[in-house]
């Protein structure tokens, strides 16, 4: 039997604002198996970035249903969504969205100060992050503050800190976009790794390029799944 990451079941985002209603997805219906890797693409305005904040939990859909972890994420209130977006997925953003002063080790650290009850990190914890740091390639840079790193490791700092939770998913939203040729294919590299290591990966890219290194693109339009393309993983 198929074990799912998660599943997207018609799922609707219509955005009212007043005299017009913007109806970014239309219905969406889609299966994420485990260890999948997603690419979604599609023009602006496709409703690829609201399905990918949907999956993220960052937003409620209008109708439809959103199954991550077994549990319906579209009837969650606001505390079980956090629990949700914190304990099973992990993001990864085209701008980093790194802390500023904060060094190697604190970003990487940033998402276990919002896990349930607010634990303090111990030994076990900060083990953890400078094992992930030095799987990223940064363990002789775990003092370094961003404006001190190059943009593909601030990217690594970046998927290092989506690990931190051992998320069930990960979501990438354009991860290569501010890199060059060679760091965008060192990133890449490092996702592929992550998925032959089990990890789900969904994944919203313009470069068809970097899409054609998933297992499967999705192609979206006007807010529906327009086509999609199967790639041997």
């Amino acid at each position: 039997m198929t074990k799912f990451a998660a599943q997207v079941v018609d799922i609707t985002k219509f955005y009212d604002l007043g005299p017009v209603v913007v109806k970014a997805l239309r219905g969406v219906s889609i299966d994420f198996p485990q260890g999948d890797f997603v690419a979604i693409m599609g023009s602006s305005g496709s409703g690829k970035s609201t399905l990918l904040n949907l999956l993220g939990a960052l937003d409620r859909p209008t109708s439809g249903k959103y199954i991550i972890g077994g549990q319906d994420v579209s009837v969650m209130s606001d505390d079980e969504l956090s629990e949700v977006r914190n304990g099973l997925i992990g993001f990864i953003f085209q701008s980093y969205n790194l802390i500023p002063q904060y060094t190697v080790v604190e970003n990487i650290e940033v998402p276990l100060h919002y896990r349930k009850g607010y634990p303090s990190i111990g030994a076990k914890e900060k083990k953890r992050i400078e094992d992930l740091a030095g799987m990223v390639g940064l363990g002789q840079r775990l003092d370094h503050r961003p404006f001190q790193l190059s943009g593909g490791q601030q990217q690594r700092v970046a998927i290092a800190r989506a690990l931190v939770n051992d998320p069930q998913i990960i979501l990438a939203d354009e991860p290569t976009g501010n890199l060059d040729s060679a760091t965008e294919q060192e990133i890449m590299e490092m996702l592929l790794a992550l998925n032959r290591e089990g990890r789900t990966i969904i994944m919203v890219t313009h470069e068809p390029a970097v899409a054609k290194l998933a297992k499967r693109q999705i192609y979206m339009k006007d807010g529906v799944i327009a086509g999609e393309g199967i790639f041997p993983g």
